[in-house]
């Protein structure tokens, strides 16, 4: 395991007997790890159920920002039967079916609502874990790849959230002339799950994209040549994922996964001019883009590639 410096390294313990000059490379035995992962996950296991409590008492506002979307259909559309819902505001417009319906969605709600609370606590609980067997450079690319994950993340759900209403007036459209639509609210908390989690997953795209290419895997050249391809995946995903199929939605997920994934080329064609100021060629290491010319390395097989003199 590699050392880590960041005082999460469990050389720093004398008590188990693992000293820099013992130790140099950081190891643990399989039991201490073992204890470790028990200890973070009963910490973590205790921070969620303090958030969850805590959820518990803010339900009522947690789930009045659930239902805005919902309640920003016009009022014929989430109307009971029978009934006028009134323009402004939502009455009791979405249904529970059975007696515990409703304290097990306050329960789900909560324990969402205290995992969503605890997260800079159980995160920080992950990463002291598994820091210690990452080097210094792989640390510090996580750092980056958080930093940019979670905000991308957020701004997709922040979207999908304003989308959902859209989708939803859709979807009702399509209800047959004397059908009246009973929405459960297990069904439209399935409906908004869906739509956050794949606008907040589609953000992170470019993400991947730039990590492929700090791997090496994906240069630029190969990414102006598939970018159309690229472009049109992005596309064909948000038509098919989409829980709602208007076409607003589709764009509302298309159009910013396209300017990210462009962000993402502009970034593979500077990280590779600067690798190649570094190293040269990107496919001929240790040559230059003119030597790889100038002996015709560049050129398709089958061609007559002619040495300098």
């Amino acid at each position: 395991m590699a050392v880590a410096d960041d005082g999460l390294s469990p050389e720093s313990r004398p008590d188990l007997g693992l000293t820099r000059r013992s130790n140099p490379d950081g190891r643990m035995p399989l039991m201490e790890h073992i204890r470790e992962l028990r200890n973070r996950v009963i910490k973590i296991a205790v921070i969620v159920t303090i958030g969850s409590v805590i959820g518990w008492f803010i339900y009522p506002h947690v789930f009045r920002f659930i239902e805005q979307p919902f309640c920003r259909l016009p009022a014929n559309m989430r109307a009971i039967p029978g009934q006028h819902a009134s323009g402004g505001s939502c009455g009791r417009e979405l249904y529970v079916t059975g007696i515990f319906d409703a304290f097990f969605l306050q329960l789900q709600i909560s324990i969402v609502t205290g995992v969503i609370l605890s997260s800079p606590v159980w995160l920080y609980q992950v990463w002291a874990f598994m820091a210690p067997g990452l080097y210094k450079r792989e640390r510090r690319w996580a750092y980056y790849f958080v930093g940019a994950a979670v905000p991308l993340f957020v701004v997709g759900a922040t979207i999908a959230y304003f989308a959902m209403t859209r989708g939803l007036q859709f979807l009702l459209d399509r209800v047959p002339h004397g059908v009246t639509p009973l929405i459960t609210i297990s069904t439209y908390l399935s409906y908004a799950e869906a739509m956050l989690a794949i606008f907040g997953i589609a953000f992170e795209l470019p993400l991947v994209f730039v990590l492929l290419n700090l791997a090496g895997v994906l240069t630029h050249a190969r990414f102006r040549k598939w970018r159309r391809m690229i472009i049109f995946l992005v596309f064909a995903f948000a038509a098919i994922f989409t829980p709602s199929p208007d076409p607003l939605s589709m764009l509302l997920l298309a159009l910013p996964c396209v300017v990210l994934v462009e962000a993402a080329e502009v970034f593979a064609w500077a990280h590779d001019r600067r690798k190649a100021a570094r190293l040269g060629s990107l496919e001929f290491p240790g040559l230059t883009d003119e030597e790889v010319a100038q002996y015709g390395l560049n050129k398709p097989l089958g061609e007559e590639t002619r040495a300098p003199r």
